[in-house]
């Protein structure tokens, strides 16, 4: 029987709690909004990139009614379609300090904030990305600052030494989205929650220990929300105390933890090792050429033997000496006849030949590409596993989340030297090196034989004619693309029906403009006919929750603290109920929808009336 789905396995932003994952209908700017975005008088947002992401995270902050300052380099392709979004454009090959000053980052020490209340940085290039963070800050020590960062554990790294900095990761927005596509699994939902990524789903589908329950389903018929912390959440034997009736689904816990169990979707599949090296080393040119050698060999050992009358292990030493140009004994010869010696020369001039001719054939199997093919290529035939076809970033995060939940991958990609063939390796996942819009590629990878292929390489057009193909190796496939254009992925999808298509950037441009608004990103968990939220919140000064303990924010059934983070310090996940609220902690929370807005209420600044 299918588990009862608990919710999307997508992040979801802003206080609406709607999905970002659809695209917009349009990334025009509204009719009636000023050619520079924004209402006048507003402190702007500067941000600074070249690539695609900036054009839809230009889009998403005009639509929101922000001043944006795109800092561009005029050889990019979108700098006109960014000053067309609404965007004030200036142009910048190399982003310095005048110019993020003639952009509005111009605080002083005395305290007086920049004109610019935010700055964005989407470089494609995390050196790129710090630098410019670094010269910021000492621009203006209270500036906003939002990066995207590829590397991770740079990001959390620098989210704590930059002060008022917000690190966002593509890959690690995208990849579970893309997991979930691929696996028609919808039970798990993702997010970024208290400085880490965590899952929520139910308990026999998340890795222990876990770190709280949300639901306890198994002792009613209704889900008890947040139940108390007496409850273990690490007894997976309790998920059957409750037998399931031939009409009832099976109920279990919800619980909120950082992984996933592994779950064997199908065989594993193995690379294909040193034996299959050994055998594409030698090939047929490398048998030939050895065939060869051995003719000479044997033709000029029983020339030796019966000519020179030299006994037979003798003379295959002295045969095998001449061909492989290793030397001869030439005093067993000084009175052989001329033409055993001139045959002599000619077979040590052939085996030299024949020596650089198999020695360029082993460094041409040795060398370049191939090495990866030999070295990566796929064990057998594998059979309902998934093919991941682009290994950049995200395709690298995606082949750890499926290593993860024990499902058998082979990955995809022509460069190989791309960050996911490294991880590959490291993880044991068979690699085809190729072009993944390739017939021949694809069918090296098994797809006529997958379960589901994801292309999502950096390129539309590459992506869609890999779809194309898998599509008619095997229709049976579940088939998700990365696209950046969605006018094109709303017709691909309409049309030739080709799966769903997803875009990073999609994913990305709400997150930043809820960071650069500092707005709350919650996340709704299904709970039966309930629902929970999971969020962060910030105690403001004066409120209520200023000064008391963190267990008297705690509400049984309605609210629960999961981690706390002091002032521009780390995030602690087993936070003490009795320490203080001070100003400036940040919470993550989970709870009811009047759960949290009763802790809103009590960490926002109350508002002082005066007396009549």
């Amino acid at each position: 029987m299918r588990r009862p789905r608990w919710g999307k396995s997508v992040t979801f932003f802003g206080n609406s709690g709607e999905s970002t994952e659809s695209p917009p209908d349009s990334e025009e700017p509204p009719a009636d909004r000023p050619a520079e975005g924004g209402a006048i008088g507003e402190r702007p947002v500067v941000v600074c990139g070249s690539s695609r992401t900036m054009v839809r995270v230009v889009t998403e902050l005009v639509s929101s009614g922000e001043r944006v300052i795109a800092l561009v380099n005029p050889a990019s392709r979108h700098r006109d379609r960014i000053g067309e979004l609404g965007a004030k454009v200036i142009n910048a090959p190399v982003i310095t300090e005048s110019l993020l000053r003639q952009a509005g980052i111009d605080g002083v020490d005395d305290g007086t904030p920049s004109t610019a209340r935010a700055l964005v940085l989407l470089d494609t290039d995390d050196v790129h990305n710090v630098h410019t963070a670094l010269t910021a800050r000492d621009m203006d020590r209270e500036l906003r600052i939002i990066m995207q960062m590829v590397n991770p554990r740079l990001g959390s790294q620098l989210n704590s030494l930059l002060g008022d900095c917000v690190v966002i990761n593509g890959p690690s927005l995208a990849a579970p989205a893309f997991v979930s596509d691929a696996l028609d699994d919808d039970e798990l939902t993702w997010m970024e929650l208290g400085g880490r990524m965590v899952v929520v789903g139910e308990a026999d589908l998340i890795r222990e220990p876990h770190l709280t329950v949300l639901a306890d389903a198994t002792s009613s018929a209704t889900p008890v929300l947040l139940p108390l912390p007496g409850v273990d959440p690490d007894r997976p034997r309790s998920l059957s105390a409750v037998p399931a009736g031939p009409d009832d689904e099976r109920k279990v816990d919800i619980v909120l933890g950082t992984g996933i169990r592994p779950v064997w979707y199908g065989r594993r599949v193995r690379p294909a090792g040193w034996a299959k090296a050994v055998r594409d080393v030698l090939d047929s040119r490398v048998r030939k050429i050895a065939a060869l050698m051995a003719l000479l060999i044997a033709t000029g050992t029983a020339i030796v033997h019966f000519f020179g009358g030299i006994e037979w292990w003798r003379a295959l030493y002295l045969a095998a000496g001449v061909v492989t140009t290793a030397g001869i004994d030439d005093d067993r010869f000084n009175d052989a006849q001329p033409w055993v010696k001139v045959s002599a020369v000619v077979v040590q001039l052939t085996g030299i030949v024949l020596m650089a001719l198999l020695t360029a054939v082993v460094v041409d199997s040795l060398i370049g590409a191939r090495l990866s093919r030999i070295i990566g290529g796929v064990r057998g035939r594998p059979r309902n596993h998934v093919v991941v076809c682009g290994l950049g970033t995200v395709g690298a995060r995606v082949l750890e989340i499926l290593v993860d939940r024990g499902v058998a991958v082979i990955g995809v990609d022509q460069d190989d030297d791309a960050p996911g063939v490294q991880v590959a390796h490291r993880l044991k996942i068979p690699v085809v090196v190729g072009d993944s819009s390739n017939e021949e590629t694809l069918r090296l990878a098994g797809v006529q034989h997958c379960q589901a292929m994801l292309a999502i390489t950096d390129g539309d057009i590459t992506n869609l004619e890999s779809a194309m193909v898998a599509q008619g190796l095997n229709p049976d496939a579940r088939i998700t693309l990365r696209m950046f254009d969605h006018d094109l992925a709303d017709r691909v999808e309409r049309h030739l029906g080709l799966g769903n298509s997803r875009s990073v950037s999609m994913l990305v441009a709400p997150a930043v403009a809820a960071a650069v608004g500092d707005k709350r990103r919650q996340v709704l968990v299904p709970a039966g006919r309930r629902v929970l939220l999971l969020t962060e919140v910030v105690v403001e000064a004066g409120s209520v929750a200023e000064g008391r303990s963190l267990g008297q924010l705690n509400e049984a059934g309605g609210l629960r603290v999961l981690a706390r983070q002091a002032l521009q310090g780390p995030w602690d996940w087993q936070p003490v109920e009795t320490s203080p609220v001070q100003l400036g902690d940040r919470l993550a929370v989970v709870g009811t929808r009047a759960g949290l807005a009763r802790l809103l209420m009590a960490t926002r600044a109350q508002r002082r009336t005066t007396a009549s």
